[in-house]
């Protein structure tokens, strides 16, 4: 019975059986690369059948070795996948020829094959000293892509100064690393919290970090570290060798460019040369000013004006009159190069410092460095022609000076001039003595007297006269009826032409040979009293300087002169029947003073005060300075005098 029962309530001889099934179903499973969960079915269903101890036991140990073998494969799986993504990696970026889509693409695998919300990749700056965002990847904070993180500073920064990888579950409460407000501020826009950073490196040298990133903590496993730097390392060669190419490409254009520019320069220096000796064969062979501006205008495909140093016009070719811009002259002579100016191109004709005329090129507003260089040699071989027209002109000054030397000597007396041979000579010159002529006698600096007769003589042919020297003093002759006006316009013509104050005494207007000498003579005198008046760099007649005038004149007009200082108060009084003549000579003859000028006129003091005010309106503001008040007490007592030798004048006149 005993026996009996123990035989019954012994566990069946099952425990062989089901631990081998169990293992062939792991196996089974394993072999179809089954999920763990799978895999641990085995181990609970034998528990729930409640299995023998030792075969649970069994089963368990069966399951944990097959979960091993498990991780094992998939561990293996994961990185034969990672292995072929990097392979497959470097053969995209070897592919590629753009460093831009070379940075894009590492961004891109990395966020792919870490499965990270972020990633993105930050250059080193050696200039700066620091690493800067480069490309980012799932970023969404224009203030994260536009970080700049020191050395040392944040995580990247620490990266990239040690060349080491860095890791952090959570940046935000991570103190290993060296937080700054605009980091912080640019990670917290973007929501980053678990960050790991590689360095990018080709040999010792590190040319920036790869990051990836989750929004969320998350404890990156060393082989997503390894991942990662493996990623970095590839993308580092392809970054330098997208560089190198790059550096390549941009050496075999600039090498281009230089060999294109050396021919272009070849090019360009053959044709100058070219032009050069085809304007200057013109030149000697005779050639006017309208030859060398059609072979100019012809050479740069344009239009073409010439002009003398005063403006006037030489030849033109295809354009329409124009007045040269002063200002575009004035730069090419301080510099000496051709300047583009409102559409047009502007070159000054030099010899030396000194301006001889100007070119002025249009339709050509692109102008070519090359054709600009060729447009500077022919003002170069304008400059050939002036000079020579130039000479022919101081030849034909020689003849016109002799000319005007004659005119202006004074013959002895009784022996006589013989003008009718001057006059012929004149008419020869296209200068008709029968008309109205001026003498002027210029002055300046002298050692600018040369440049002063040059300018001298070239105005005076403007202006159909005579140009010469007499007594070292520059002389025209020119046919005018107001020879005060013409030497202050000449005045300022010569100085800005010289760039030196140039004085002018005029003389005349005269008619015929004979009274010249002693205009030349007043003219003398009107610049000697221009220059002690401290007028320098002035130009007047005699008639224009006062009493001093009517002193010097030979050919007094007091007249004149009283109507010049007192005319509009003379106009007044005959106009109105007012005695603001008489209220003048009163006050300066009691010593001008209203209060005692009242006594003499027999009107009261406010009555003096509103005449003299009404004579500063007729006269000016300076009518009672010194030097006015002599020149109108002068012709206060020149007035006196016509009247009392004029018959019929009225009664009741000042004494004098």
């Amino acid at each position: 019975m005993t026996t009996a029962h123990t035989d019954a309530t012994a566990p069946p001889d099952t425990g062989t059986s089901a631990v081998e099934a169990a293992q062939r179903e792991l196996l089974d499973l394993l072999a179809a690369d089954a999920s763990a969960e799978q895999l641990a079915g085995p181990a609970a269903r034998a528990r729930a059948a409640r299995v023998h101890p030792r075969d649970q036991e069994a089963i368990d140990d069966a399951t944990r070795t097959a979960m091993e073998v498990h991780r094992t494969q998939t561990q293996r799986r994961r990185r034969e996948a990672e292995l072929a993504a990097l392979f497959d990696t470097a053969g995209d970026l070897a592919a590629l020829r753009d460093p831009d889509a070379v940075l894009r693409a590492i961004v891109h695998r990395a966020r792919t094959l870490l499965g990270t919300d972020v990633a993105y990749l930050t250059l080193n700056d050696p200039a700066a000293g620091d690493t800067f965002m480069r490309v980012t990847a799932g970023s969404v904070s224009a203030t994260f892509q536009q970080l700049r993180l020191g050395m040392g500073e944040g995580l990247g920064g620490l990266v990239a100064q040690t060349a080491r990888p860095y890791a952090s579950a959570d940046y935000r409460t991570d103190r290993r690393f060296k937080h700054t407000g605009a980091i912080d501020a640019g990670v917290g826009e973007e929501g980053l919290v678990g960050i790991l950073g590689v360095p990018l490196r080709v040999g010792r040298r590190v040319i920036g970090v790869l990051f990836a990133a989750d929004r969320t903590s998350r404890d990156f496993a060393p082989e997503a570290i390894a991942l990662l730097s493996s990623l970095a390392d590839h993308a580092a060669v392809a970054i330098d060798g997208a560089r190198l190419l790059e550096e390549t490409r941009t050496a075999l254009v600039e090498l281009n460019a230089a060999n294109e520019t050396a021919r272009a320069h070849s090019e360009a220096l053959r044709r100058a040369a070219d032009a050069h000796d085809r304007l200057t064969d013109l030149v000697l062979r005779g050639g006017g000013v309208d030859d060398v501006a059609r072979e100019i205008a012809a050479l740069l495909g344009g239009n073409l004006a010439v002009h003398d140093a005063d403006g006037t016009e030489l030849a033109r070719l295809g354009t329409g009159p124009a007045v040269p811009p002063e200002q575009g002259i004035e730069a090419s002579r301080r510099g000496g190069r051709a300047v583009p100016v409102d559409g047009s191109w502007v070159c000054a004709v030099l010899a030396g410092p000194e301006l001889l005329g100007s070119l002025v090129l249009t339709g050509r507003a692109g102008l070519t460095a090359a054709d600009q260089r060729l447009f500077e040699r022919a003002a170069l071989v304008a400059a050939l022609l002036l000079l020579l027209r130039r000479s022919v002109a101081e030849a034909e000054n020689r003849v016109r000076g002799e000319l005007l030397d004659d005119l202006l000597t004074a013959h002895a007396p009784g022996t006589g001039r013989d003008t009718g041979s001057m006059t012929l000579r004149a008419r020869k010159l296209d200068v008709h003595l029968s008309r109205p002529h001026a003498v002027l006698v210029l002055g300046c600096e002298p050692g600018q007297r040369p440049r002063l007769l040059a300018e001298a003589a070239r105005r005076a042919r403007l202006l159909g006269g005579l140009a010469g020297v007499r007594d070292g003093w520059p002389v025209l002759l020119v046919p005018t009826a107001e020879p005060g006006p013409l030497a202050r316009e000449l005045a300022q013509e010569l100085g800005r032409a010289l760039g030196t104050p140039v004085t002018a005494g005029a003389a005349g207007p005269t008619t015929g040979p004979e009274p010249l000498p002693g205009a030349y003579d007043e003219a003398r005198r009107c610049l000697e009293a221009l220059e002690a008046l401290d007028r320098t760099g002035e130009g007047a007649g005699l008639g224009e300087l006062g009493f001093l005038g009517v002193l010097l004149g030979d050919r007094t007009d007091l007249a004149g002169y009283v109507d010049r200082v007192l005319g509009p108060v003379l106009d007044y009084d005959a106009r109105r029947g007012t005695e603001l003549v008489r209220t003048l000579d009163a006050y300066y003859t009691h010593g001008c003073g209203p209060a005692r000028a009242k006594d003499a006129l027999h009107v009261h003091v406010n009555t003096v005060v509103q005449r003299l005010d009404r004579v500063a309106q007729l006269l000016g503001p300076d009518w009672n300075t010194p030097a006015r008040a002599l020149e109108i007490q002068v012709a206060l007592r020149l007035h006196h005098l016509a009247r009392r030798r004029t018959p019929g004048a009225g009664a009741g006149a000042p004494p004098d």
